[in-house]
């Protein structure tokens, strides 16, 4: 039987943990680095990141830089002596010394097809555009952001009523499973190398202005933006002087008055936009808890 291989795995979100639970089946994990913890919510508890959470729980060594690029943390994940790092929605640009420090390199398992959607929101950008399919990629870092060699992908098709939250977790699976493939590969000598070509596009971190509905644009548009931030951030928006956030939706067609309803029944609240119509499905007024239409008309009256 062969010598497993070392391995340095760099990750954070619960994107990352099905890509840490199998290398810890087929590699000697030595260290887990992510990031620090955090204080969230309301009451501002600290809280550990999902691949923290993972890592503890099965015995594995954890470590919280501030700053991966830091001498010190440099020097840290040097004396794991690691063949290889595995890096997966980590959250913190690699430097040159920490790329140079394993000799098999370092692979990063990214949630598109690169080089469409290169940076921080993959999955979001891909729904929110109106792709038909996006994937994963396996690919050997460089010091660019995702404009490494490519050394696998698997395409996963974008379903019309898919959200974000439900993609998230398809390619979470996909993920593991390319990176099985991949390290595998690497351990024989067997892994491909392919530049990536092509027009690239960047997937840029989410804010609050990228929430925010326009009535006057395309109900296919709005209803592409709603699915993409569902689960995170949310879409958000003004219905009858009210702000509230946007679960899920359906395109219709028809005419409306951008912004005005046209109808509401337990189907759905029914809106005019810049072209079609969108009906709401479900719902949150601020302060209160999401629902669906049906639940909302209960006890909310509308006007049109």
């Amino acid at each position: 039987m062969s010598k497993k291989l070392r391995v340095v795995f760099m990750g954070t979100p619960e994107f990352a943990v099905p890509c840490l639970e199998k290398l810890n089946e087929i590699t000697d994990v030595v260290l887990v680095v992510t990031q620090p913890d955090r204080k969230r919510g309301r009451g501002q508890k600290v809280t550990f990141s999902p691949v923290k959470e993972y890592a503890t729980s099965h015995g594995l060594p954890v470590y919280q830089p501030e700053k991966i690029k830091n001498t010190e943390a440099v020097e840290y994940v040097r004396r794991f002596h690691p063949d290889l790092i595995v890096v997966v929605a980590f959250g913190q640009i690699l430097s040159t010394a920490v790329l140079d420090i394993p000799p098999l390199g370092c692979v990063n398992v990214h949630a598109s097809l690169l080089p469409r959607w290169r940076g921080a929101a993959p999955i979001h950008w891909s729904i929110i555009s109106g792709d038909k399919v996006t994937g994963v990629t396996t690919m050997y870092m460089d010091a660019g952001l995702d404009t490494g060699d490519m050394i696998f992908k698997t395409e996963v098709p974008i379903t019309p009523e898919m959200t974000t939250a439900e993609l998230h977790d398809i390619l979470a699976k996909q993920g593991a499973n390319l990176l099985q493939k991949t390290v595998l590969a690497i351990m024989k000598g067997e892994a491909p190398r392919q530049k990536q070509e092509g027009d690239s596009t960047y997937a840029k971190m989410l804010h609050e202005q990228d929430c925010e509905i326009d009535w006057q644009a395309k109900a296919n548009d709005i209803h592409n933006l709603v699915r993409g931030l569902n689960s995170w951030p949310v879409a958000r928006g003004i219905l009858q002087g009210k702000k509230v956030r946007f679960f899920r939706t359906r395109v219709l067609e028809g005419r409306g008055e951008p912004g005005q309803i046209v109808r509401a029944d337990k189907n759905g609240i029914v809106v005019g936009t810049g072209e079609g119509l969108l009906s709401i499905l479900e719902l949150q007024l601020e302060n209160k808890k999401r629902m669906s239409a049906a639940a909302f008309l209960n006890g909310h009256k509308l006007t049109k």
